[in-house]
């Protein structure tokens, strides 16, 4: 706790918030950015038949 109170008062709040609303969100932004190219591969997949 004493940490997280030397690096506001170093950094000011706003960024301390944001970085650790980043550190917090890695994984669920990792997991939709897996779940958007999952996606794209299966629309690739369907426009291909479309033209079979």
């Amino acid at each position: 706790m004493e940490e997280l109170a030397r690096l506001t008062a170093t950094y000011g709040f706003p960024m301390v918030v944001a970085f650790y609303l980043l550190v917090r969100l890695e994984k669920r932004l990792t997991e939709l950015t897996n779940a958007i190219n999952q996606m794209c591969y299966c629309v690739e997949r369907m426009e291909g038949k479309d033209h079979d």
